[in-house]
């Protein structure tokens, strides 16, 4: 490669990584085509071609409607893991911890990415005989695992139908051993119980359990589950495990509801201070 050609294609990184700065620090609103231009100092057909190279990375996303550009899952996801200290993850460390202590199983916090969900962060046990189907990073279609299948169960009837279309041939070739029969009947048992088995789904002696994690206005943030053999997987401990996992998750939740009251806390306009006294006694004595 030339030297030329290496300073341009410098360039173009140092330009493309702008623009996703730009988009951003502007994540709520979002940003115009003709507002990235404007701030950025880039013309229009260079701008379009590096927004459209974040796009296919999924670092930057485009509203259908109003046509203005966000911060796309990729970075969210990369995120939390170049940041461990701060958001969800942050939030969920104690909970993980907690939960691998109190059972001895490993414990995993995952996120949704559009039609897959994603590892975050895996908690070993003190188990001595491990299950490892999941492991930080790994990503399976949803409905295939227990915190995956716990994210599913909150989606309504039209989402999960699109998401399973959507990972038809993914679920027909890597996951053959669990048709779709089986995702939507372990959907409607998570839905029943309000927590998810993976009952060998994936590993036959590799069983999990799973509850989904929301925001306060019942947005989908994500799922704490945990996984260990089979025998450890039965009743009546079944049903503690899950018990603790809610308990946990409502730890959590209460944490992101807090985060929320502050940022918004945070954004409201500070009153202007009152008039001093003094003033105000001179205009009722006028």
């Amino acid at each position: 490669m030339s030297e030329v050609s290496d300073i341009t294609g410098s360039q173009s990184v140092d330009r493309a990584l702008k623009l996703l700065s730009l988009v951003g620090r502007s994540s709520e609103e979002g940003m115009s085509l003709n507002e990235i231009v404007s701030r950025s100092g880039f013309n229009k057909a260079t701008t379009r071609r590096l927004l459209l190279a974040l796009m296919r990375a999924k670092m930057v996303d485009q509203d259908e409607i109003e046509r203005r550009y966000y911060l796309g899952e990729e970075a969210y996801v990369l995120g939390s893991f170049a940041a461990p200290r701060f958001g969800l993850l942050e939030m969920s460390m104690e909970s993980l911890i907690r939960i691998s202590r109190q059972t001895g199983d490993a414990s995993f916090l995952s996120i949704r990415r559009d039609t897959h969900s994603i590892c975050l962060h895996r908690e070993e046990g003190t188990y001595p005989i491990r299950t490892h189907a999941l492991l930080k990073g790994f990503e399976h279609p949803l409905g295939i695992g227990a915190g995956s299948l716990a994210m599913l169960a909150t989606l309504d009837d039209a989402e999960v139908n699109e998401v399973l279309a959507r990972n038809a041939d993914e679920l027909a070739t890597d996951f053959a051993e669990v048709p779709v029969t089986d995702v939507r009947a372990a959907l409607n048992r998570t839905r029943m119980k309000g927590y998810a088995v993976n009952p060998g789904m994936i590993f036959a002696n590799s069983w999990g359990i799973g509850v989904a994690l929301s925001f306060p206005d019942g947005r989908l943030a994500g799922a704490i589950s945990l996984a260990a053999i089979d025998s450890r997987v039965q009743e009546p401990r079944q049903s503690e495990l899950a018990s603790i996992l809610r308990e946990e998750a409502a730890r959590i939740e209460c944490k992101l509801a807090r985060m929320i009251d502050r940022e918004r806390a945070d954004k409201r306009p500070k009153a202007r201070n009152a008039a001093p006294q003094r003033l105000a006694g001179r205009r009722a004595s006028l």
